[in-house]
This record gives C-alpha cells, sequence and structure tokens, in this order.
C-alpha cells in the first residue's frame, strides 16, 4: 500500500510538472513547429532530397538529380518571431529557412516552385549565413556585405542558432547571437516556413550530405521586437521613408519624395524651373537630346558633406547616361557637367562612353575615367529596374562604391595611387582633384531619362 501511495504520489508530481512546463510554454507564446519524433505539420515541395527524423532532429540528405528541396509547415504566418537550429557538416550544404515563403504549382511546366524570404545558411568562404535571399525572385536583397562583421558568427558542424523576425514589414535575422540582417520590405505579409535542402545537381560527390534541424518553435502574438545594439546597415524598399532605427544612428532623407527641398542648381541658386520631375516618390531628369547638362542641368545638395555613408536607389532607361558626383566643390566654373569624383550610372551595353575611357572605368559604378568597378552581373538589375548604389566616404579618405550590396571600388583620396590615376585621365588638368575638403552631392543630367529615390546620407565622424 505504502508503495501504491509513493507511486501515486511520484505519477502526481510528474504530471504537476508536465503540465506546469506546458503552461508555461503557452504563457511565454512559443509554439513547437518539430514535435522531436513525426514531421506532423510539414510536408515536402519541390526537390526529392530525404527528410526523416532522427534522435529528435530533422535530417535532411541531399541526392544528386534534383532541385532545392523544401520541407514546409502545413500552416501559414504573418508576424512572427522564429528560433531553431541549424547544422551542416559540408561546405556543399549550403541551406536556409524560408520565411513568409510562397508556392507557385504552376512554374516549371507545373512541377512548381517555392519562392520568396530566405534567410540563408552559407557554410562556404563567401560565409553570409543569416543573409536574406528572395529565393527564384529578386536575388539577393541582404548580403552580409552590408554587416561583415556576421559573418564570422556562423560555425561549420555545429548547431547554430537562429533568430528570425519578421514583424510588420521589418526582417531581422541573427546567428548565434550575433545581429545579422535588417530588412524592410512589404512583398509578402503571410507565408509558410520552410527547411531548405540545397539541390547538388549532377555532383555524385556530394550525395548524402546532411543538413540538420532541431528545436525549431515560433512566436505569433504579443510579439516585442528586439532592437538592434550595435548598428548596421537597413536595405529598405519602402520609398523615401527611415526607420526610427536609422534616425536613432544620424540617417538623413536627401530627397523626401515630393519636393525639392534641399536641392538647387549647380548653377543657380534655386532648383530648375524645368527637366527635373518629380512625381510618384520619384525623382527624374528627363530626357533631351542626351547633351551633358544642356537641358535642365546637375542638381546639387545645398549642404556639403565630408565623410559620409550614401545610399540611393536609381533606374535607367535604354542607352541612358547620368551620375552620382561627389566632393562637387562648384569652384571650377566649367561649361557642362560641375567636376567631381563621379559613380557612374550607365547603360553600359547601349551607350557608347563605356568602351571610352581606359579599361572600362567608364562603366557602370565606376569611379569615372579612375577606376572600373568589379561587377558580377548578377548582382545588377537590368535596364528599367531598380538598382541600389551606395558610396561611403570614410574620415580616412578611404572610398567605396557599391551597387546592389556588393562592393565594386576601393581606393583612398589624395594616395599616390590616385594621384597617379587622375594624372592619366581626364581630370588632370585640375588642381588637386577630387581633394577637396568638403563638397556637394550631385545628380548629372546628361540629356538622358533616369530615375532617382530612397536617397539617404548618413555623416560619419
Amino acid at each position: 500500500m505504502n508503495k501504491q501511495i509513493l507511486s501515486f504520489f511520484v505519477l502526481s508530481i510528474f504530471f504537476l510538472v508536465s503540465c506546469g512546463q506546458k503552461t508555461a510554454e503557452t504563457e511565454d507564446g512559443w509554439t513547437n513547429l518539430f514535435d522531436g519524433e513525426t514531421l506532423n505539420g510539414w510536408h515536402q515541395l519541390d526537390g526529392v532530397a530525404e527528410f526523416e527524423v532522427v534522435d529528435g532532429v530533422i535530417v535532411g540528405t541531399s541526392v544528386p538529380n534534383t532541385p532545392n528541396s523544401f520541407l514546409v509547415t502545413d500552416k501559414t504566418y504573418g508576424d512572427f518571431i522564429l528560433e531553431l537550429d541549424i547544422r551542416v557538416d559540408d561546405e556543399s550544404s549550403n541551406s536556409g529557412v524560408m520565411a513568409r515563403g510562397q508556392y507557385n504549382p504552376d512554374a516549371n511546366d507545373g512541377a512548381g516552385r517555392v519562392f520568396g524570404y530566405q534567410v540563408e545558411c552559407d557554410p562556404k568562404e563567401r560565409a553570409w549565413s543569416g543573409g536574406v535571399y528572395d529565393e527564384a525572385r529578386r536575388g539577393w536583397l541582404y548580403p552580409l556585405t552590408y554587416n561583415p562583421e556576421a559573418r564570422s558568427a556562423f560555425k561549420l558542424g555545429e548547431f547554430n542558432t537562429y533568430r528570425i523576425e519578421f514583424i510588420g514589414n521589418t526582417l531581422k535575422t541573427w546567428v548565434n547571437g550575433q545581429e545579422v540582417a535588417y530588412l524592410v520590405d512589404d512583398m509578402d505579409a503571410t507565408g509558410f516556413i520552410a527547411l531548405q535542402v540545397h539541390g547538388i545537381g549532377k555532383n555524385p560527390e556530394n550525395a548524402g550530405k546532411k543538413t540538420y534541424f532541431r528545436n525549431i518553435r515560433i512566436q505569433t502574438e504579443n510579439l516585442t521586437p528586439t532592437p538592434f545594439k550595435n548598428e548596421v546597415f537597413v536595405v529598405s524598399t519602402i520609398d523615401n521613408t527611415l526607420t526610427s532605427y536609422e534616425e536613432d544612428n544620424g540617417w538623413k532623407l536627401l530627397f523626401d519624395g515630393k519636393t525639392s527641398n534641399g536641392w538647387k542648381s549647380a548653377k543657380a541658386e534655386t532648383f530648375p524651373e524645368k527637366g527635373w520631375t518629380i512625381n510618384d516618390g520619384v525623382l527624374t531628369i528627363e530626357s533631351s537630346d542626351g547633351r551633358e547638362s544642356a537641358n535642365a542641368g546637375d542638381i546639387v545638395t545645398e549642404n556639403q558633406y565630408s565623410a559620409f555613408d550614401l545610399a540611393f536607389d536609381f533606374k535607367l532607361t535604354e542607352g541612358a547616361n547620368s551620375g552620382v558626383k561627389y566632393f562637387v566643390t562648384l569652384n571650377e566654373n566649367n561649361t557642362g557637367s560641375a567636376i567631381g569624383l563621379e559613380y557612374q550610372i550607365l547603360d553600359d551595353e547601349r551607350h557608347p562612353d563605356a568602351k571610352k575611357g581606359k579599361d572600362g572605368n567608364r562603366t557602370l559604378a565606376s569611379l569615372y575615367d579612375l577606376i572600373k568597378a568589379d561587377k558580377q552581373s548578377r548582382f545588377v538589375r537590368p535596364i528599367g529596374e531598380w538598382n541600389k548604389g551606395r558610396l561611403i566616404v570614410y574620415p580616412d579618405n578611404k572610398v567605396e562604391h557599391y551597387i546592389n550590396g556588393l562592393k565594386v571600388v576601393e581606393y583612398t583620396r589624395g594616395s599616390d595611387e590616385f594621384r597617379a590615376l587622375v594624372a592619366e585621365s581626364k581630370y588632370a588638368k585640375w588642381d588637386n582633384f577630387g581633394e577637396a575638403e568638403q563638397g556637394h552631392i550631385l545628380l548629372q543630367d546628361h540629356g538622358d531619362e533616369v530615375h532617382y529615390k530612397n536617397i539617404k546620407l548618413k555623416e560619419l565622424k
């Protein structure tokens, strides 16, 4: 009898503790998406990589001759905070987590296609784990060129803890507690969660490599965003707006999307009366006859800047030419466009200027007539689509050009190498070209239709 009472007492305690754990979990707001035993609540899409449960872990095994494979939640989610652990043991095992994933059953001739936001698991030397890739749609949205310090967070051969917050239009990621990506985008409001085993093509040597997922849990109610403690660059596709996080870190809009406030003609104290237009949040230089600054003329910021981080979106029309110039002093009194360092804006395929200069130093995103941009074609959007430009001038005079997150030019103003390049360029006749302590930002009128928006700047100290 005593043993029965003791057994009953032990079972009662176990039941109460179990209930307490479940209650605490419910009160905490977390829901387990994986019960540790089965794949209930999940289904597979696209490729035929193998997914199974082994010792409380979802194990995905790669197979050749199949596309990317996704283990997808039966449910879809809007706002959420997701946490999980991911492990890969081989560099070939690129993976990721779909956040608000989408599916088109008619794609690939009816075979279907998963697409949408994917938080990357990148074990290769590039190390962009935690970055955001728009699977089968727009490509990279937040490569870790925007946050290079986070490239060391992911550990090959170990379980890595991912935290993904997707609240409203804001997607933020962490890997092993390291702040990684900050994306503001409103393409998809809801979607599924999915675990990826990347396709390996026809490479039999990579067959059988495994990717591991565990401790998958989600919050969907009473969500409190986690603030980033450190400053990272925010990639936003929401036109002409700043997040409060950006404002707190010193970013300012140079174009408000509605007016010409803060801008003037490069040759007058007022904004041009014609040629430059503002419609639907876009600043446009209209097409004329292709001549340099012969119609509306260049426009410049009213303020001058010395060290800064400048980001802008631009869209070219076919065969168009323009440029974003910096350290423009307006002291040269020259005809044509004002003098300054230039981030080239150009249709490389159709505008003849791309073939001039030296070794391609007049092509898109180059330091015009001085340094060719080292671009990768997959990081350049086609003519008629928006590209994200960025140029950073550090207090030590190091300068970087970026396009869609990829660094393509790096140099130091005033260095011996820089001055040697200037001496062999069209700028050789200008004393101390590009070495002014401060200058205006300029948008160029080269007689072609080009569009700008989302122009923002942070002064650096």
